[in-house]
């Protein structure tokens, strides 16, 4: 008997779930009629979504393109190392009271006592004229480094050979160049072997580095370096000031490395406990951490801007739903007299605007992909790709629309009368 009883109420569950979907599948294909039967109202209707989805769709994808792009060429410059500087302030500067220093010395302390640190170079910077035969340029970027330079940022030279450790322990006169320095000097790869001037220096080029593009508007190809020995002796005044890169064994590693440098520089500095830092460290992981954070909050922002326009597509459905609720009263009235329930009719409208406005936020995506098809075909573009998730939250976007500014409408033609439904003109 129980068996029985049971089998009876699966049925009859069985057969309502059924009925159900009888009655949604025959409400989405009603709205379908509605709209075919209305094409340019509906059309018009839909503008407002069509336009903000095809928005979100291509500010989300432009957004995520560039900022893959920019992540990956901050990963092309190294992640696992960190930038140390003289914490020097202008007034010290200028006075040289309380000066700050930064030398070899400590460079070497880091080298030595931090076992989470795998490579070092000091790194000296400036600007100068470089001149080759009868051609020069002004205000050049040199930089006085190790042969580790090239291994933690990446920099290496497809001609020729980056100067090593016997270069930089003698300060020999040997430079290499970036291929934009090249253009400036009109020159060419034949350059390999000949000598260019530096600060009155005549130099040996004996590399090339490879070609790095640009970063944020700065060439990363116009740039000079030499060894850090060499440059010491050109620029005496640099001695005391010397900044350093420190690459981390391992990006589990950073946080250590980044403890050990900063206890080292401290015990060196002399500074007691509570005194702040001498000295300031920046670590490139920061920083694309940082610019991720960037990127999210702009993808999200600019898309929520042109989500506005949903609002106005919203409510331009409410308003149609209003027309098409008055244009079928006597309908509304005819269900109602037959049998039909509040539930249904309101289902019916309510189905109708979010098939509406579903429709509009397909054809939305649809022109948002082409779109970002069309401009990924220039030369010049990054890699462009519509992420699922802001398919999906468009869509979801103006579903919702449908059904907060369908449900009014809906809600009035479920308590109309039947009697004053058919009585109206």
């Amino acid at each position: 008997v129980m068996i029985a009883a049971t089998g009876g109420r699966l049925r009859r569950a069985g057969d309502l779930f059924v009925a159900g979907a009888s009655r949604s599948a025959q409400n989405i294909l009603t709205a379908f009629i509605q709209i075919w039967a209305n094409k340019g109202r509906s059309i018009l209707t839909t503008l407002g979504i069509i336009i903000a989805v095809t928005a979100i769709i291509t500010v989300v994808s432009f957004v995520e393109g560039f900022g893959k792009y920019m992540t990956n060429m901050l990963r092309g410059y190294g992640t696992q190392y960190m930038v140390v500087w003289p914490d020097i302030s202008w007034e010290q500067e200028l006075t040289g009271i309380g000066r700050v220093s930064m030398t070899e010395r400590d460079v070497e302390a880091v080298r030595t006592e931090c076992p989470d640190v795998a490579r070092i170079t000091p790194f000296l910077y400036t600007q100068t004229e470089v001149a080759y035969r009868k051609g020069g340029v002004e205000n050049i970027p040199t930089r006085g480094v190790t042969e580790e330079y090239q291994v933690i940022r990446n920099y290496y030279v497809d001609k020729g050979r980056f100067f090593g450790p016997l270069d930089v322990e003698t300060a020999a006169p040997v430079v290499v160049v970036g291929r934009s320095v090249l253009k400036l000097l009109e020159c060419d790869e034949s350059i390999l072997g000949d000598t260019i001037q530096i600060a009155d220096r005549r130099l040996r080029v004996i590399g090339i580095l490879e070609e790095k593009g640009s970063f944020m508007g700065d060439d990363q190809d116009e740039t000079v370096m030499i060894p850090y020995t060499l440059m010491m002796q050109m620029f005496p005044q640099m001695r005391d000031t010397m900044r350093f890169l420190a690459e981390a064994d391992g990006e589990e590693k950073i946080d250590d490395a980044e403890a050990q440098i900063r206890r080292v520089l401290r015990r060196r500095h002399g500074l007691e406990i509570g005194q702040p830092d001498d000295f300031g460290i920046q670590r490139q992981d920061q920083m694309l951490r940082e610019f991720r954070r960037m990127r999210s909050t702009a993808a999200g922002v600019l898309a929520g801007i042109v989500s506005i326009s949903l609002l106005v597509g919203g409510i331009g459905i409410m308003n149609v739903m209003f027309v098409s609720v008055s244009e079928r009263t006597r309908e509304i009235g005819l269900r109602k007299s037959v049998g039909g329930r509040r539930r249904d009719i309101m289902l019916q409208f309510l189905t109708e605007a979010v098939v509406l406005s579903t429709t509009g936020g397909a054809i939305g995506v649809a022109l948002g992909y082409a779109l970002t098809y069309v401009a990924a075909l220039h030369p010049q573009m990054v890699e462009i790709d519509v992420p699922i998730w802001s398919v999906a939250l468009a869509l979801g976007f103006s579903a919702g629309a449908g059904v907060i500014f369908g449900i009014i409408p809906a809600f009035k033609a479920s308590i109309l009368h039947p009697i004053d439904a058919l009585r109206h003109e």
